[in-house]
């Protein structure tokens, strides 16, 4: 069975046709029978984008119903310890690998986990790379 931590910036690229990428594809294929860790920001930070694209005009609610849909039918494990919990670690932690707080939430859990990381965004990759966490389909 595949594990790997797994990114909103992927989850994204599945509910919008526009933003169809390999890597989105193959977590994807690798949730079918596999599983993905995420920290406890997750459902908070899929949920927005979905509502925000909503408002902008570029889905429609029974879009974003299908979205969710979809994500609720994979086996996604909401992880909620260490770093990720923790304003004052995740702030020292994305602060020393240059990225968000959202982002190092991922790192950080890909590094407790011992997982590979599926993300689409560079700088997480970078920071991924830098700390000898594994990316997903590489």
């Amino acid at each position: 069975m595949t594990r790997f931590v797994l990114d909103a910036s992927v989850v994204l690229a599945w509910c919008f046709e526009d933003e169809v990428k390999p890597l989105a594809e193959l977590a994807l294929d690798s949730l079918r029978a596999g599983e993905a860790s995420v920290p406890p920001i997750w459902p908070a930070e899929v949920g927005n984008a979905l509502l925000v694209a909503e408002r902008r005009g570029r889905t429609k609610p029974a879009g974003t119903t299908r979205s969710l849909e979809l994500i609720r039918s994979l086996h996604i494990r909401i992880v909620e310890d260490g770093a990720g919990t923790d304003p004052s670690r995740l702030v020292a932690f994305a602060r020393s690998h240059k990225l968000s707080t959202y982002d190092a939430a991922y790192l950080a859990l890909a590094i407790r986990e011992g997982l590979p990381l599926a993300t689409l965004d560079s700088e997480l990759r970078k920071a991924a790379r830098k700390t000898g966490v594994p990316l997903l389909g590489q």
